[in-house]
Parts: C-alpha cells; structure tokens; sequence
C-alpha cells in the first residue's frame, strides 16, 4: 500500500473514532444535563459544535498528512548553473559557502547541477533548452541578450542587480614563451610575420569576442581609422591557425601541448596557470578593455522549476563581500567595492581601459562584428586565402 493511501485510511479511521467518541459524549450530556442543554443551547446549536469540531479534526489530520509528504522536497532544492569554463574554481569556492549560509538561515538543503564551457555555445545551449539554466554567470553581457530576445529572461535584467548585473570583471592579458624570443610586447607585436597566436573562436567562446574587441579598439581608439583596424585584425588572424572553442582549451594548447608562440587569455586565468606552474613571461597591454561578466536568472525556468527565491538568493550572494574575495582569490578583478579595495595593489592599473559601451554597445557589435557575413565573417575568410 502507498503512503497516500495509508495516510487516506488513517485519516478516515481518526475521523471515524472521533465522530463516534462526539456522538456517545453528546448523549451523556444529554441524559445528565438535559435541562440544561435545552436551556442554554437548542438541538441545533449543539449538532453545529459537533459538526465544527469533527471538521476542525480533520483538517488537523489532513493538514499533518501533506506537511509530512512535503517535507523532503522543502529540504531538497535543486539549482542548475550554466558558466563559462574559467569560472570553474570560483564557483567551487563560493557555491559550498552559499549552501551552507541558505541552510542555517531556512533549514533547507540545495544543491548545484553545474555546467561549463565557452560562453558562446552555454547561450546557445540555454536558448535551445538542452541546457535548462536557473542562473547563467557568462563571459558577456551579448550572451545573456541572446537569452533575453529568447524569451527565457525579462528585459532590464541588467538593472535587477547591482552593478548593472557584472560581477566578475578581468582585462586581457598576452603570454609567451620563456625568454619572449619573439619580442611580443603590445597588441601590434601580434600582427608580425612568423607569430603563432593561439585563440579562440568568436562563434563559440566568450574570451575571442573580447580578444576581438581589443584588437580592433586597440587601434581605432587609439588615433587609427577602421581601415586601419581591419588590416590589422586580418593579420592577426592569419597568425592564429586554430581557434580552440574556449578559453580553457586554448590554455591548454598553449601550456600543456606546447602551442604557439603567443596566447591571449584572460589575466585571471593567466595568473591562475601561473599557480599550478605553468609560468610564463606575460604582460598586460596598456590599451586594454575591461572585460564585464554577468549574471542573470532565466525567469523562464525558475518559474516553471519553483526555484525563484534560492536563484535570487545566490545572485545576491555572489555580490557579497564574502563571494568577491573568492573571485579575488582567484585574480579576478572584483566589483564590489570593499574587495576591490582590498586587492588593489595586485592589479596594474590600466592607461587606456575602454568597455563595451565605446565601440557602440551590444546591439552594435554584434551586428557589425558578429552577426552573419559581419566583419569578423569577412576577416577570417581572408585569413584563410
């Protein structure tokens, strides 16, 4: 028998037992007190108390019955994260700190399903539903746009957070080889004959938008006309013969496989490597911009999973002081200013730090670099002649 049906066959006896216990003390109250009763209180009065008293029972009863079936799923909540690779080791740190927090706090237990790759495809896997995100935490804002026009996040997501939804930000940062026997000092070192780059691939990963993006700004805000820029990116490409689809495969084309002459990643991660020892020579450009990783809940999915508060909740968290040492820890630069004070020193400051905004915002680069038959279409396929 099922623990439904159990409880049904409960219910009924209880109920059964106290109606019958009612129904006997009415009638001692009547046979003792009869006067009394018919003085005070007429036949209809008293059958009425017993009838809200067998009610009152059953509810009790049928109350208790679903609190109890409801138990283990209030104690079992259930968070899909989908993340770009590098962020990894931050939420390995941070998520253990949140359980731990949302479980004193409410007495209930969650757990994390968790997914990593290049930005690009996570969107894309979002979008399509292979991947039924709660929560995205991605390499650029252009990714949690993509979701929005979806349908699967409301417009204005970026002002439901603080710091216009960014919570992890870095800059780009150019490794070599021991010794840099290639003279590879500034962005236009990049374009030199004989250069092997390693990249990643725009279509897939979040790191090659921004590679991109500091390629091209590096020359038109700084004094060069676009002309200039697309020569220069085209170079660039044609140094770089494979685009891996992340940032995490080209960093391990580079440091474990031995390719290349040159990496561009992520100053984090490049420092990050630099702890499990793979150091190498790198330098972070002086004209560089600031790479903005947001957050964002799929109001779709926290809908229809009933997970709404706790994906709250760990956005939040994640702005907390405590969760932006964690992504300080890890040579991310932090947004929430208390941290950002705290690990200043370790962070060089930048001459000429541009954003997304001063090539034009999203909208904008996606249609003039990205979208199909757009620039960056157009540089690779004249990388490849």
């Amino acid at each position: 028998m099922s623990k439904s049906q159990q409880l049904t066959q409960l219910s009924k006896f209880l109920s059964e037992g106290i109606q019958a216990y009612a129904m006997k003390a009415l009638q001692t109250i009547q046979l003792s007190y009869k006067h009394t009763i018919r003085t005070w209180f007429n036949r209809h009065t008293v059958q009425s108390f017993v009838s809200l008293f067998l009610i009152g029972a059953f509810l009790s009863i049928a109350v208790a019955s679903c609190s109890g079936s409801s138990s283990a799923s209030k104690n079992d909540v259930k968070l899909k994260l989908v993340s770009f690779s590098v962020t990894k080791a931050g939420h390995d740190q941070i998520i253990p700190k949140f359980v731990e927090k949302w479980k004193q706090e409410h007495n209930q237990n969650v757990t994390f399903e968790q997914s990593y790759g290049g930005s690009v495809a996570q969107a894309a896997a979002v979008i399509t539903g292979s991947q039924e995100a709660d929560i995205v935490h991605l390499a650029l804002p252009l990714d949690v746009n993509k979701i929005q026009q979806a349908g699967l996040i409301k417009s204005g997501w970026e002002i439901k957070a603080p710091r216009n939804g960014i919570v992890s930000r870095s800059v780009a940062a150019i490794v070599t080889r021991e010794g840099n026997p290639k003279g590879i000092n500034t962005w236009a070192d990049l374009a030199k004959d004989g250069v092997k780059v390693i990249a990643a691939n725009p279509k897939t990963s979040g790191i090659a938008i921004w590679e991109f993006l500091v390629f091209w700004g590096s020359v038109t805000l700084t004094g060069g006309d676009e002309a200039t820029a697309l020569d220069y990116v085209t170079k660039v490409y044609k140094n770089t013969p494979i685009l891996t689809k992340d940032a995490r495969e080209a960093s391990d084309l580079f440091f474990q496989k031995g390719e290349g002459d040159v990496l561009i990643n992520y100053e984090n991660e490049v420092i990050l490597a630099e702890r499990t020892g793979k150091k190498l020579p790198y330098v972070v450009p002086q004209v560089n911009i600031s790479i903005d990783n947001p957050v964002a809940i799929v109001d779709k999915n926290v809908d229809k999973h009933g997970t709404r508060e706790v994906a709250q909740a760990f956005v939040d968290f994640l702005y907390s002081t405590e969760a932006q040492r964690e992504f300080a820890k890890l040579q991310y630069r932090p947004v929430n200013p208390t941290v950002t004070q705290e690990v200043a020193s370790q962070h060089p400051p930048i001459k000429t730090l541009f954003t997304s905004q001063d090539l034009g915002g999203w909208d904008v680069i996606q249609n003039k670099f990205f979208g199909n038959g757009a620039i960056f279409d157009k540089v690779q396929a004249a990388s490849k002649a």
